[in-house]
């Protein structure tokens, strides 16, 4: 045994990553470097100003680019160590390990926010309008510009290439998605949120002297980047703790192609391998049993089935 998992007469390939990735990891480098660009601007001009609130919302987006970072690294590993054996069903879910640490940090984001808006309804800070109204608009334009390049445009990019990947027609289709790019996506919405929630205040400020509005938008604006934080946390920590979740009909479909005949399935596990790759394991008890490339092949049709394992035993009568 040279090899770990030995060099088998027929090696299996298990590369599960999602039909995007590489696009994805582009479109995910480009956006780190927009925001880093702009987080330098706004801390700088901010430190030139005396504007506290440039400065504070410069390092906010060195944040979310942290974040953005752990996913562009997690999809280079996951391609680097695609065909690296010791991940013994290959490197598909680096991605929901991202999506999940990434989503830890969405919920600290908003959990500072709120607490610094708690602390502005205290200790209001005098805001120079029309300067934080400026900035507040590049860095709205700035995200807006990295969210349509994260977008998960499932629709658009498969049809190119239906036929030799099968996984067009994803049942549960949020699940199938990739946690990594929503992750990162989530980030710079969050970013564009708080810009927009800034804007608004920042307006009925200078317009009517509404200085509370500041920390009430921040406040508003924790909950939503919470209720999103925990949006991926469930989904993505569901992925890696194996969860099938209650809208994939999956396991009907493979009980409907199996059993019958004298066929049972007496044990089964479905887990994901990554974005739009599922796994199963299907133990059958059957009075005439077959070979398992036989039931292998009546599952054949379902396309999100990239790894089958099938165990058959002959049913006592």
């Amino acid at each position: 045994m040279t090899d770990f998992a030995g060099r088998l007469a027929t090696p299996h390939e298990h590369a599960f990553l999602g039909d995007s990735h590489e696009r994805n990891e582009r479109r995910t480098w480009l956006v780190i470097a927009i925001t880093a660009m702009m987080m330098v601007a706004e801390i700088t001009a901010g430190s030139l100003f005396g504007s506290m609130a440039l400065v504070a919302d410069g390092w906010h987006m060195s944040t979310h680019a942290a974040a953005m970072l752990i996913a562009a690294l997690a999809y280079f590993y996951a391609r680097k160590n695609v065909h690296n054996r010791r991940f013994t069903f290959g490197t598909g879910k680096l991605g929901d390990l991202a999506g999940f640490a990434s989503a830890i940090v969405l919920a600290l984001i908003a959990l500072l926010i709120g607490w610094e808006s708690l602390l502005r309804f205290y200790s209001p800070v005098a805001i120079n309008f029309p300067q934080a109204i400026t900035v507040a608009v590049i860095g709205l334009a700035v995200n807006l510009l990295c969210a349509w390049l994260l977008r998960d445009d499932h629709s658009h990019h498969h049809h190119g290439h239906a036929q030799d990947h099968h996984h067009d027609h994803h049942h549960g289709h949020d699940h199938a998605g990739d946690n990594n790019l929503r992750a990162a996506y989530l980030h710079v919405l969050a970013d564009a949120l708080t810009s927009v929630l800034a804007i608004i205040a920042l307006v009925l400020g200078s317009l009517y002297g509404w200085n509370w509005m500041d920390p009430a938008m921040g406040i508003v604006g924790g909950l939503v980047i919470a209720r999103w934080s925990w949006g991926l946390i469930r989904d993505a920590g569901g992925v890696l703790l194996d969860y099938v979740p209650a809208d994939v009909d999956l396991p009907d479909e493979i009980r409907d192609a199996i059993e019958g005949h004298g066929d049972q399935i007496v044990d089964l596990h479905i887990w994901t391998l990554g974005p739009g790759h599922r796994g199963a394991i299907v133990s059958i008890r059957s009075l005439t049993p077959q070979q398992p490339s036989v039931y292998r092949e009546k599952l054949a049709h379902i396309h999100e089935l990239s790894h089958v394992t099938v165990e058959v035993e002959l049913a006592s009568a």
